[in-house]
């Protein structure tokens, strides 16, 4: 084993899994073997974004993204080739709530949009008009919110008429990515739970609201058959892209899972004794087990599915690793020539709370936990002595605090279970780890798993293979706990409690 965790190829155990995981700010591709354990040399990777603005749009060209990942595979392919390794699988992990529209040929006719775009928030004051929201809530697994597709749809149907008519199905990207890769037309359970037009304990589009959405069902991509682990369910290569990828070839290809729920079995939180914590582009915590979709749920989470025998309950937050970004970009670190590591000792300094500042984290609209779209972001308490590096903090602080709301919510799901972390925000950081271990007055473990939505996607694939019985049985280790420090809590919890009394403040206006 390699010092950062990465297996060599010669202690590389068959069968090989090829794991593709495309997040909302890169793809990467990657090497596994038996044990789930990442092949040295074999990853690849790409920077993409969406596109913002002022509006609240979050979009991109399908077919760019596609080609920029095909690139990914092209040098992971390589890779492979040049170890003489024979692949078994092909799996994928890719971000939920996406949308496109394709024509009868495949074709996108719209941009992919993504689960920030906040266009759609009039429409979600329509769904709550029209419908019983808990209802569709308990059904479903979603609130109403412009994440999901069934406000994204109405707003498409008003704003691009000519898009709504001609467009002959609807699809997240992972089933765009399977259409055009392998010529297959269907959705997992994973990737179709996370629209809002789910029926979560039937496991099928939702009736009443795609009847409501004047949608017909062939408007949506059928999904795949009851047995989606068995490798004959799995897609085969389109021929263009068999004789692209040769190694790949005889592989079958998994339909998409959505990457919350694969970053939950790559960080070995397959169960309920332990909770995923997830910071990278944005922010998650969820819980994960076999069984079914709770009888009820809280109205600050929600309820997706890894597969048919898995479920997922959780809170999301839309701003994590990106308004970390976002901020040592437009407070012009670069320019004060801070690189990471200075930035870290100069928020290391900083006592809790000591900059005065209160900050609502909704620069890209709120989901968890009260599903408003229209939220922005604030800062309260600036002076002409607030420095960047003090914002910066307050952020880092105004996160976490967020993340205490949902992991009051989760208590009734898993009550007592242990935190695992992982996202690059948080391997990045170990002071923002530390600060929410402080805010949560809780251990938080941080995860050896590089990637851990890659490593889920891979494990999913080995125990379709029958290469492993279970999920659990490819454990993952920790790399550091961070362990409470109660008297930054007890600071901690009055700022919360500021910072709830701004947001509600500003709700009320």
């Amino acid at each position: 084993m390699t010092s950062d965790g990465l297996i060599e190829p010669a202690s590389a155990r068959a069968p090989y899994v090829v794991a593709l995981d495309i997040g909302t700010s890169s793809g990467r591709a990657a090497l596994f073997d038996a044990e789930a354990r990442e092949v040295e040399a074999t990853r690849a990777r790409v920077e993409w974004s969406f596109e913002t603005t002022r509006e609240g749009g979050a979009e991109t060209d399908a077919d760019q993204l596609l080609e920029q990942l095909a690139r990914v595979v092209d040098e992971t392919h390589a890779r492979v080739a040049a170890l003489n390794l024979r692949v078994e699988a092909l799996a994928v992990s890719c971000f939920w709530h996406s949308l496109v529209g394709v024509d009868a040929e495949g074709r996108a006719l719209t941009p992919l949009y993504g689960w920030a775009d906040t266009r759609a928030a009039r429409e979600v004051a329509d769904l709550r008009r029209r419908f019983d929201e808990r209802a569709v809530h308990a059904r479903t697994g979603c609130r109403f919110h412009a994440s999901y597709w069934p406000a994204k749809l109405l707003w498409l149907r008003r704003e691009r008429p000519d898009a709504w008519r001609e467009c002959a199905r609807w699809l997240s990207f992972g089933e765009f990515l399977a259409l055009r890769f392998c010529g297959a037309e269907a959705a997992s359970v994973s990737q179709a739970s996370a629209t809002g037009l789910f029926d979560q304990r039937r496991c099928a589009w939702d009736a009443e609201l795609t009847d409501a959405l004047g949608l017909r069902l062939d408007q949506l991509p059928p999904l795949v058959p009851a047995d989606e682990t068995a490798t004959r369910a799995a897609f085969r290569l389109a021929p263009h892209y068999a004789a692209r990828w040769p190694q790949l070839r005889e592989c079958p290809w998994f339909a998409a899972v959505g990457d919350g729920a694969a970053n939950n079995i790559g960080a070995g939180c397959v169960n309920k004794n332990s909770v995923a914590l997830m910071v990278g582009t944005s922010g998650a915590m969820r819980v994960l087990y076999e069984g079914e979709p709770p009888a009820s749920l809280p109205d600050s989470l929600w309820c997706y599915r890894a597969d048919r025998r898995r479920v997922a309950v959780g809170g999301a937050l839309s701003d994590g690793g990106w308004l970390y970004n976002w901020m040592r970009e437009s407070l012009r670190f670069a320019a004060l020539e801070s690189n990471d590591d200075e930035i870290e000792r100069e928020l290391s300094a900083l006592a809790p709370c000591a900059h005065g500042l209160t900050l609502l984290p909704f620069w890209a609209g709120e989901r968890s936990t009260n599903w408003n779209p229209q939220s922005s972001g604030a800062i309260t308490g600036l002076t002409m002595h607030t420095r960047p590096v003090e914002i910066l903090r307050a952020a880092l602080e105004a996160v976490a605090y967020r993340f205490a709301h949902i992991a009051r919510s989760l208590d009734a799901f898993a009550p007592a279970a242990e935190i695992r972390a992982s996202g690059g925000a948080l391997a990045a950081s170990p002071l923002w780890t530390q600060i929410i271990s402080d805010v949560l007055a809780r251990p938080v473990h941080l995860s050896t798993a590089r990637e851990a939505s890659s490593r889920g996607a891979a494990l999913l694939a080995l125990e379709s293979l029958g290469a492993i019985d279970h999920l659990a049985d490819a454990p993952v280790g920790l790399s550091r706990t961070f362990q409470p420090d109660m008297q930054a809590h007890a600071v901690y919890r009055a700022a919360a409690e500021r910072q709830e009394s701004l947001y509600q403040l500003i709700l009320k206006d």
